[in-house]
Order: C-alpha cells, then structure tokens, then sequence
C-alpha cells in the first residue's frame, strides 16, 4: 500500500493530521516508525460523526505505541484535512485513513517535495497543534477558510477550454456562478457529482462508484486535489487542506482517470434508465 510505504520510508519525522482512521495496517504503520526512531507527531480531529469516545480510543493506543498526539481546537466547525509530511515530501490525501475509502473508493493523492508547500504545510500544522493563529503564506497549498475561495476561484476563473470536476456536492453560489461564467465563455464544465441548481451548461453525473474526492483538473494541464468541496462550509468555516498542482503530467493522468470515469458513469446512467 503506497501510504505505507511512504510512512515505511521515513526516517527523522512524520507529521500527520487524521479526521478518521480504522485501517489497522496504517496504524501499524506509523507505530512501527516510533520503533525505528522516527518522531512521530499525530493531530487529531476533535470531532467527527464517528464520536467522541472513537477518537479518545484512536488517541489512547497512539499514544501507547509512542505517538505524539495533540488534538485540535474547536475553534472551526470541523477539522478535516487530511495530510502527512514525512521527512522532506508533504503527502495530500483525498481520502481518509478507512478501509472503505482507501480499498473500495475513487480518491487520490498527491506527493510532493516542493519547498514552499512543504514549508507552509509544516507551518500549518505547527500552528494547529499549537492552536495558534495562522496565515497564509506563498505556497500552492490551498487551505480553508484562509485562502481556498480566493484560490480556486482564481483557478477556477483560469480556464480556457474544461473543467473536469470531482465533487460530490458543489453548492456554493459563488463557485456555481463562477462555473457557469466559465461555461458561458465556451468551457466545458463537467461534474462527476452533484451540482445544486445544475442549469446553466455544467454537466454533471452521478459517479458509477462510491467517491471521497474533491479535484479539479484545468484545461488537462493543471489540477486541485484536496479535501474541500465547492460548499460554503467547507470553504469558509472549517480546517480543509488541498493542493494547487502545476506538473501537466500529473494533471493529464487524473484526467485520464476521470475520463474513464466520466465513460463509466454514463453507462451506469443508460443502464438505470433502461431498467
């Protein structure tokens, strides 16, 4: 499993920010690095659906394997990002640390060694653990509620020919407005997901397979992934965490994905009707 090679790989630090987590192997994993003298840092959500006493075990068997574990502020409606720096490569996660999102759902991630997204993520989760103010600085992270409107609506305003879009529930009336602007001035705006008040031109679908991941590809030559959707909340009220992504052949292989994907949805659609 690539995320545990990665945490295989580390041999001074790893950081990692966890929403939710059940996949024992990555547990394991990161208790294992303790063993080999790595320093392990975990920041924990202070809540999610899953429950308060959940979480309390997660953080007690982290701890009992020589984790350091802080828990974040309820400072934000939710903390949801998903990340890990492991020694010089700052790793973005779609998806959560679970079996059902990592071995039976369309996600990606992303690694990367680019120093200043490294720099920021590392400041960011510093700031986190510490539950001190943060501000953003020049990097392509794209972090909620600090800078990820601004961000993916000037990324969003940049296309020139289509938008290939995993989003499970783009809702923002912004963003929407943005898309259909976007449509308007002759882009393609497609959706695997749903679009609220999907007038307009963008077209959307429903995804053929269970889905936890938000990304964007611009124009097949740039692309967002990370754990915001287009949605106020997770825009403006809660820890997201993403990635603006600049190299043309990462962004041409998650459009090969989505291409595929996009095939796939439409043949799941003609089935349901014909049925």
């Amino acid at each position: 499993m690539p995320i545990v090679t990665a945490i295989r790989s580390a041999r001074k630090r790893i950081d990692v920010f966890i929403f939710r987590i059940d996949h024992r192997e990555v547990e394991k994993a990161l208790a294992q690095a303790v063993q080999r003298g790595v320093t392990v840092r975990a920041l924990i959500a202070h809540t999610n659906r899953g429950g308060e006493a959940r979480l309390r075990k997660l953080e007690q068997r982290l701890l009992a394997a020589g984790v350091l574990v802080s828990r974040t502020s309820d400072e934000l409606v939710r903390y949801h990002a998903k990340y890990m720096i492991a020694d010089s490569v700052l790793y973005l996660f779609g998806f959560n640390f679970t079996k059902i999102d990592i071995d039976k759902s369309r996600s990606f991630a992303i690694a990367t060694r680019d120093g200043r997204s490294l720099q920021e993520a590392t400041r960011l989760f510093e700031s986190d653990v510490l539950r001190q103010p943060y501000t953003p600085g020049g990097s392509n992270l794209v972090i909620s509620p600090d800078n990820a409107r601004e961000t993916l609506a000037a990324f969003i305003r940049g296309a020139r020919r289509e938008l290939a879009i995993y989003d499970a529930k783009v809702q923002d009336p912004a963003m929407i407005k943005l898309l259909k602007e976007r449509v308007s001035k002759g882009v393609n705006v497609r959706v695997l997901g749903n679009v609220k008040g999907k007038e307009g031109g963008i077209d959307a679908r429903a995804p053929a397979m269970r889905m936890h991941v938000r990304a964007i590809v611009r124009d097949g030559t740039r692309a967002f992934v990370g754990s915001q959707s287009l949605r106020k909340e997770e825009l403006d009220r809660r820890r997201e965490v993403g990635l603006i992504i600049t190299n043309p052949t990462v962004a041409r292989k998650l459009l090969q994905v989505f291409e595929s994907d996009w095939a796939i949805s439409a043949k799941s659609s003609k089935a349901k009707e014909a049925a």
